[in-house]
């Protein structure tokens, strides 16, 4: 029996895949922006990429496993839309927080002068602010692995034992709120228009979907720029030193940066999640983190770069990623 993977067409599709996925959901989105609802019809877009995604997951899945049921289904999807969309948009307009912020705060701020190069094209604009939001993301979610007190909401995302495009949106709403504060304010305080908030949120939203995606997408040079599956799926490892890396959500410039850029010759692990343990319920996830003993069932224990685990409570003075803040443990990789 051959080995489809093998197959031309089927090589060629794993090469196209994600730059086509990515163009259709930003072509759709640009036709959305101009129709009188425009975030109805970019949720119409979005949820056409999922359907899309969630399909190819069945005809060349990266790992079969995930394909298996885990039980959480229900509690990715509650998660997505409570975090990821506001409970305003509710259950066609998971993801798309960033859209929605951006249109009804938006005149309401009063951006400093002069201080946004508004006679830019738009193209050049929205990478201007993609890359200002995504220092923000990169602070928050580098934080959000170092400091325990965060780690107890960020830990919700990484406790998935799967990826695949329902637990994209699997946030916290402390997390997310954090996230957006710091990726979002500093473009307010530019006075960045309307039209870039709304492009740097269907970037995010289609590159979020494809990254957690379980295709078997090859993506090579575009994994020096772009957040990819494959950076992602290295994010969610169990070891720290290969764990507590790639924080970018959009691009990979300030982990190229930082020195927290990690992607090596060899397939990322399959076996993914927490050693902590989270809750079943999703009202149980919400709650768990404000509880002392909540607290401490998430934080669990935790995976040394030599494999070896070690416990933690809620005064140990090393953080989820003690291993990348011990700088000289962790072997980055700047391999494509």
């Amino acid at each position: 029996m051959t080995d489809k993977s093998a197959s031309p067409p089927y090589v060629l599709l794993s090469w196209i895949l994600w730059p086509a996925l990515f163009a259709a959901g930003l072509v759709g989105a640009g036709f959305a922006f101009k129709a009188q609802a425009p975030l109805l019809w970019f949720n119409v877009v979005y949820l056409a990429i999922v359907f899309a995604i969630a399909m190819f997951e069945r005809v060349m899945p990266f790992e079969k496993q995930w394909l298996n049921r885990d039980g959480e289904t229900f509690n990715d999807i509650a998660h997505t839309l409570l975090s990821k969309g506001g409970v305003q948009l509710a259950a066609a307009m998971g993801a798309t927080a960033p859209m929605a912020v951006a249109t009804v705060a938006h005149p309401f701020v009063i951006g400093l002068p002069d201080m946004w190069p508004g006679s830019w094209p738009l193209m050049l604009q929205v990478a201007l602010g993609l890359v200002i939001a995504e220092f923000g993301l990169y602070v928050a979610h580098r934080a959000a692995h170092e400091i325990l007190s965060l780690w107890r909401f960020h830990a919700l995302h990484h406790s998935v034992e799967r990826l695949w495009v329902v637990n994209t949106g699997r946030f916290h709403f402390m997390d997310s709120l954090f996230k957006i504060a710091l990726s979002q304010l500093p473009l307010y305080l530019l006075g960045a228009p309307l039209p870039v908030f709304l492009w740097i949120g269907a970037v995010t939203a289609f590159i979020g979907l494809l990254t957690h995606c379980n295709i078997d997408v090859r993506t090579g040079p575009l994994d020096l720029i772009f957040s990819t599956p494959r950076l992602h799926r290295w994010h969610h490892s169990r070891v720290l030193a290969e764990g507590n890396t790639n924080y970018g959500e959009n691009l990979v410039l300030w982990d190229q940066l930082f020195g927290t850029y990690f992607n090596p010759d060899r397939r990322p692990p399959s076996n993914i999640g927490i050693s902590g343990r989270v809750a079943d319920s999703f009202i149980g996830q919400l709650l768990q983190p404000f509880s002392r003993k909540g607290y401490r069932q998430i934080l669990g224990r935790r995976v040394h770069p030599d494999g070896q685990e070690i416990a933690t409570g809620d005064r140990g003075s090393l953080s989820p990623s003690g291993a990348i803040s011990e700088n000289h443990q962790v072997q980055t990789d700047s391999t494509a």
